[in-house]
C-alpha cells in the first residue's frame, strides 16, 4: 500500500497550489482521507478531512480556502490551496484511515514566500 503526495512547491502569497494524494494498492474511496501539514517546529495538524461518504471537514485556518476533493476513478484526494500564506508553509502529508487501517503519504513540500 502507498500514498504518493505531489504538487507541492514554492508560490508567493495569494497564489494558489492543488495536491494531490494517490492511492496503490489501496481502495482510497472507502476510507476517510486527511491531509495534514507540518512546519519546522510545529505539530502536525490536520487541515482538511473527506470522509468515505464525501463529508468534508476543515481546520479553522483551512476553512474558506482550502478545498478537498475526490476523484475515485483515478484513485485520487485533491486538496485545493487558494490564497496561500507564508504560514501555510509546510511539509503536508495524506493520510488515509478506515477503522484500524491507516497509511501515510511520505509529504510534499509547500512553501510560500515573496
Amino acid at each position: 500500500v502507498r500514498l504518493v503526495e505531489s504538487g507541492g512547491g514554492l508560490v508567493q502569497p495569494g497564489e494558489s497550489l492543488r495536491l494531490s494524494c494517490e492511492g496503490s494498492e489501496i481502495q482510497l474511496s472507502i476510507y476517510t482521507v486527511n491531509w495534514f501539514r507540518q512546519a519546522p517546529g510545529k505539530q502536525r495538524e490536520m487541515v482538511a478531512q473527506v470522509a468515505g461518504r464525501s463529508t468534508k471537514r476543515y481546520s479553522d485556518s483551512a476553512e474558506g480556502r482550502f478545498t478537498v476533493s475526490r476523484d475515485n476513478a483515478k484513485n485520487t484526494v485533491y486538496l485545493r490551496m487558494n490564497n496561500l500564506k507564508p504560514e501555510d508553509t509546510a511539509v503536508y502529508y495524506c493520510n488515509a484511515k478506515w477503522g484500524l487501517d491507516e497509511h501515510w503519504g511520505e509529504g510534499t513540500q509547500v512553501t510560500v514566500s515573496s
